[in-house]
């Protein structure tokens, strides 16, 4: 059974397999997450995005998606990276965002992987409601280790409102 978890903390410096990059569609860095694990990472994890843009994702990377690199100097074996939609008041993309979830634990099995960090994805930039993203972001990671276990399966929340919004939709309560 796998242990989903979360903690309140930076995703850069969680010792796991693959950590998830919240990335935007070009793969060649930008802010939040996807920054600072650019930054942290080094050189490496942009070279090896430029060789995915040169071969395999042309166009970027298709929201919903998701595409593996070495992790350069992070603690971790891996980054995943998945570019989240943007939030709209006017269309359901909710299965964009389950996707990435799914699809970032699809490659990770792929890799091997037994514990899988994940950031709260589109709820920076892409202004995602935090609380109905974690409600998508917990049932995608349900649904996918109840066909595909894994160890653990983290959600590492950089700010106080995305780690009680996650415990919440994971049931837990904070004492």
């Amino acid at each position: 059974m796998t242990a989903l978890t979360r903690v309140h903390g930076d995703l850069t410096e969680q010792h796991v397999d693959a950590v998830v990059n919240a990335a935007n569609s070009s793969l060649l860095g930008g802010g939040g997450a996807d920054g600072a694990i650019h930054r942290k990472g080094g050189p490496g994890i942009l070279a090896e995005c430029r060789e995915l843009r040169a071969s395999r994702y042309r166009g970027g990377l298709p929201a919903g998606q998701a595409a593996a690199t070495g992790a350069g100097r992070l603690p971790a074996r891996w980054v995943i990276h998945t570019v989240g939609p943007v939030y709209s008041r006017t269309e359901d993309r909710s299965r964009l965002l389950a996707s990435c979830y799914r699809e970032s634990l699809r490659v990770a099995a792929g890799l091997g992987a037994a514990t899988v960090a994940f950031p709260a994805i589109s709820t920076g930039a892409y202004r995602w409601p935090v609380a109905d993203a974690a409600r998508i972001a917990v049932a995608a990671v349900r649904a996918a280790v109840a066909e595909r276990p894994f160890a653990e399966v983290r959600f590492v929340l950089f700010d106080q409102a995305a780690y009680r919004a996650f415990g919440e939709a994971l049931g837990e309560t904070d004492d």
